[in-house]
């Protein structure tokens, strides 16, 4: 397994996060060559999943009926 330093990740969550469930978000960092990190915003301490950029620009099309 490949190691990838997310100590200065930017983090963002999506546009339509927002009202009082805020928190309850994913978070995506950009940058990282290779994989697509994601995390829920509520343990932003907590375990990231390393997601590869095929997948997850197929998932990215299915919730936004783009595939």
């Amino acid at each position: 397994m490949l190691d990838h330093d997310l100590t200065n990740a930017c983090w963002r969550k999506s546009s339509y996060s927002g009202g009082e469930e805020q928190n309850a978000c994913l978070e995506v960092a950009d940058g990282v060559p290779g994989v697509v990190p994601v995390r829920d915003s509520k343990l932003a301490a907590g375990p990231v999943l390393l997601i590869g950029p095929v997948a997850w620009a197929r998932f990215v099309g299915s919730v936004t009926g783009q595939n």
